[in-house]
Formats: structure tokens, C-alpha cells, sequence
């Protein structure tokens, strides 16, 4: 199993949620929701996402910032932010055990106070132009790469 967790900052939409609940579930690693969330938590449409594997997932859910920032520095963890504002690739950057990949809000990102506590800054790049893409999808690519490089 893969020592890396994902952290949603305040997530807006349920099913990107409930889709990265799933692949959490799949690769076996934690998730980590820093609320308030923009749904309830119990929301029909996150179960639908992430059918029958949300029991599988790992979650912990955080009230705030300041109390994920407490147990990730407890834990020694470093964080690592994807960000259309970084300019490290996320296919360039070691990834190493312990790591919380860090992605924002669907609607607006992560504050910058949020910015400035990170260890890491990323970039998923877009070559076609695009402005951005499906918070699920980005999970799903980081956490694919963290797997790959942490065997």
C-alpha cells in the first residue's frame, strides 16, 4: 500500500467527492476533508459516486485548516499543493512517503494562506490550452504517479 494521502480543501461537489472517495478506496490510501464542505457529507450524490466503496475508504474529516494543519504537522507530513499557479510539473517532483497531496475548491482554490503553508507547489500541465480540469481527474492523475513512484 501506498504511504500518500489525499486532502480536499472544502470541496464543492459531491461526486468528485464520492469519485475520490472510490479511487482512495482502490489504491488504498487515506483521505483527508478540510470542511466546511459545500454539500452534506451524506449527500445522495457522493454516495452515487463512490457506490458501494465509501465503507472502504479511509476518510478523516478535519473542521478546519488550523486542525488539518495540527495533525499534518503532528504526523511530520509534508504538503504537497496542486495548483494552476505552480510551475513544477507534478511528473518532475519525488514524491516520498507520508506526503498529502492537496487539492482546492472546484470554485475558487485554496486561500493564500493555504499557499504559503505548503511544502510543494504543482502543476498539472496543459498543453491544449485548457484553464483547468475535474478535481477528480487531477486526484486521480497525482495519486497515480505518487503510486507509481512509492511502488
Amino acid at each position: 500500500m501506498a504511504n500518500f494521502r489525499i486532502a480536499l480543501y472544502q470541496p464543492d461537489i459531491a461526486g468528485n467527492t464520492g469519485a475520490i472517495l472510490r479511487l482512495a478506496a482502490c489504491l488504498g490510501v487515506g483521505v483527508d476533508i478540510i470542511e466546511p464542505a459545500g454539500f452534506d457529507l451524506s449527500d445522495r450524490n457522493l454516495r452515487r459516486a463512490g457506490m458501494d466503496y465509501l465503507e472502504m475508504a479511509a476518510l478523516t474529516r478535519h473542521l478546519d485548516f488550523d486542525r488539518f494543519e495540527q495533525w499534518r504537522r503532528g504526523e511530520a507530513r509534508r504538503l504537497v499543493l496542486f495548483s494552476t499557479t505552480a510551475a513544477l510539473p507534478y511528473t518532475d517532483f519525488a514524491y516520498a512517503d507520508g506526503d498529502v497531496l492537496l487539492f482546492g475548491r472546484e470554485s475558487a482554490g485554496v486561500p493564500a494562506h493555504v499557499h504559503d503553508r505548503a511544502d510543494r507547489r504543482l502543476l498539472i500541465p496543459m498543453p491544449g490550452g485548457g484553464r483547468s480540469l475535474n478535481l477528480a481527474l487531477s486526484a486521480a492523475m497525482a495519486a497515480g504517479e505518487a503510486a507509481r513512484q512509492l511502488g
